[in-house]
């Protein structure tokens, strides 16, 4: 079981940055991969940015060159900068462990997933 916990939601004007943070703790974090998924107000959960043990990433097209995902390790932290933000990005940003053998790289859905944080509202006004 992996525990998680965001912070650092809030709101930022258009074309601003902001960075969450994603704090994890459980056994054998080397096994999942971790990811942001985001969910506004009527639409479903959907996967923003992921990120494997080894390093490898995928975006979401609505998010790449704008977002960059990142990991270390030593911390057990999980972070996504932000950039260039619009107000299509305002919604609930979830930090999300899916046991890599479940995970199905840019296609993966909330379904794979086995571990949620309780999620941090990033809202972006024009």
């Amino acid at each position: 079981q992996v525990q998680l916990v965001e912070s650092g939601g809030g709101p930022v004007q258009t074309g601003g940055s902001l960075r969450i943070s994603c704090s994890t703790s459980g056994r054998a974090l080397s096994q999942y991969v971790m990811g942001w998924f985001r969910q506004a107000p009527g639409n479903q959960r959907e996967q923003v940015a992921a990120i494997t043990s080894g390093g490898s990433t995928t975006y979401a097209d609505s998010v790449k060159g704008r977002f960059t995902i990142s990991r270390d390790a030593v911390k057990n932290m999980v972070y996504l900068q932000m950039n260039n933000l619009e107000p299509e990005d305002t919604a609930v940003y979830f930090c999300a462990a899916t046991h890599r053998i479940n995970w199905r790289g840019k296609n993966s859905s909330p379904s794979q997933v086995g571990s949620w944080g309780q999620g941090t509202q990033v809202t972006v006004s024009s």
